[in-house]
């Protein structure tokens, strides 16, 4: 989970965005880790893999709305797919006793992150 966690961190701080075709390799990669593993994640990968998750579908709806016919149908079934996983993995945080306000508090420190992960 640390390796995604990390490589989303390096797409939020790029200064140019990834082709269609790295942002579709890294989608499916999340995907399949998730598939393996999700029921098997201790607390703090399940914050890991939620920011991901997010991260993932808000770029996805984004691209989405700035993309043609074949890229923007990809797109959306991506951001799709994301919110389920993002459904997933919010939920157990819920059953954990977290609140909304702490999914938020937290989400903003781990965008800070990507500092200490350059360290």
């Amino acid at each position: 989970m640390q390796d995604l966690y990390v490589k989303i961190h390096e797409y939020l701080n790029m200064d140019e965005e990834i082709s269609f075709e790295e942002f579709d390799d890294y989608y499916k990669t999340v995907i399949k880790q998730f598939s393996e593993v999700s029921d098997d994640l201790v607390e703090e990968d399940v914050w890991k893999a939620l920011f991901i998750i997010e991260n993932l579908m808000s770029n996805a709806e984004s691209r989405a709305k700035e993309s043609k016919a074949a890229k923007q149908k990809k797109y959306k079934k991506m951001a799709d797919r994301s919110a389920l996983w993002a459904q997933n993995f919010a939920g157990r945080l819920y059953k954990l006793g977290y609140t909304e306000e702490q999914l938020n508090e937290r989400f903003e420190k781990m965008f800070q992150d990507y500092a200490n992960i350059k360290a």
